[in-house]
């Protein structure tokens, strides 16, 4: 099977599958054997794609695994920050737990039948949207959290316990709606019985609606919130002075860093990809193969966030690090959670801008 953008086609609207399907078919494309998909690029994904994804899914399992084992061993959420924390590491595992799905589909194609097509095609919809829409609640919480300490505690309760359902779950499973109707397995014209799990729609127009509509809910609308929300927390840390504020402040430049750095070339990818499926740009064959060689690393890199969340929303709060060792010693020796219970208790104001904002501020 040729897939030129791995999940990116898998998932959500056949990107690059379609960039080179004249008939506009929608996510059977490149099924159809056009000419500007070439070999090469198929036996770079059969290679690339599984390796990365592999990595991707060992460090996601382990690092998300021990934020909910954590989380879990706290019983009682005591802060805005670790609520967040368990939705965005809930969305995170169940994201890699369908990459040994597409890994496989990668090398040999879609052996699965076709009611776990949709129901992976679901699941993989669902907490992508659902893990970035997560990270802008996080930095709408930050904003009201520093910008806003002294009288932020109802919104941000009101965020974190009610709004985040309605904000991130809800509209995360509303999209999963063209999977249920478009995704499906199709047997590919390639020699010998070969199937391929993918949204077949009926128009190319189609495919351009859902693929702006994953820009726009993908990248530009949480990216705007998230861009915004840390340079007004930028603009306020650099204001203050001590060693806290300016651990803040490093720690809030690394997160605007990671989200971007992980994302943003993979959504130029799509997007010049769409371009190319408009008739915009026309550079012929051998730059609509560079450009899925280019979507399919950046996925690779997009993907890579999943990995990088327990770290930076987690691994880097000094108190998080103190849960962690108390939980795993907890769980070496067969002991129950009092010693993390007592660990956490110390001095947690959920509006102050020295300990929630630190939470994952200290290191």
């Amino acid at each position: 099977m040729d897939r030129s953008a791995g999940l990116s086609s898998a998932y959500f609207f056949d990107l690059s599958d379609n960039s080179t399907d004249e008939t506009g078919s929608g996510d059977d494309g490149n099924y159809q054997g056009e000419a500007c998909f070439g070999q090469e690029n198929a036996d770079f994904n059969r290679i690339f794609l599984p390796t990365i994804f592999s990595i991707i899914f060992l460090t996601g399992i382990i690092g998300n695994g021990l934020v909910i084992v954590v989380m879990g061993y706290q019983k009682k959420l005591k802060s805005m920050t670790d609520k967040y924390r368990v939705h965005l590491s809930v969305a995170d595992l169940l994201f890699v737990i369908t990459l040994p799905f597409w890994s496989v589909d990668a090398v040999i194609g879609w052996y699965f039948g076709n009611f776990l097509c949709k129901v992976v095609h679901c699941i993989y919809t669902v907490n992508l949207y659902s893990s970035v829409l997560i990270l802008a609640f996080i930095s709408l919480d930050r904003y009201l959290a520093i910008v806003h300490a002294t009288n932020s505690q109802r919104p941000r309760k009101l965020l974190a316990e009610r709004i985040v359902y309605i904000g991130v779950w809800l509209p995360a499973l509303l999209l999963t709606v063209p999977d249920i109707i478009f995704a499906s397995t199709k047997v590919t014209g390639e020699p010998g019985v070969k199937y391929v799990c993918q949204r077949f729609y009926p128009h190319e127009t189609w495919t351009i609606s859902f693929r702006f509509q994953h820009i726009i809910v993908g990248l530009i609308l949480p990216g705007l919130i998230i861009l915004t929300c840390y340079c007004i927390i930028i603009s306020k840390l650099s204001q203050s002075k001590g060693q806290q504020k300016r651990k803040a402040l490093k720690t809030t430049v690394i997160l605007i860093v990671a989200f971007f750095a992980c994302w943003l070339p993979y959504y130029i990818g799509i997007s010049i990809d769409t371009f190319v499926f408009l008739g915009v740009i026309q550079n012929g064959c051998y730059f609509e193969e560079v450009v899925h060689k280019w979507i399919a690393i950046t996925e690779a890199l997009a993907y890579f966030h999943c990995c990088l969340n327990p770290i930076l929303y987690a691994f880097l709060g000094a108190k998080f690090k103190t849960s962690a060792q108390n939980a795993l010693t907890s769980v070496s020796r067969g002991s129950s959670l009092k010693i993390l219970s007592k660990g956490k208790r110390g001095g947690h104001s959920s509006v102050s801008t020295e300990s929630e904002s630190s939470s994952f501020h200290s290191s």
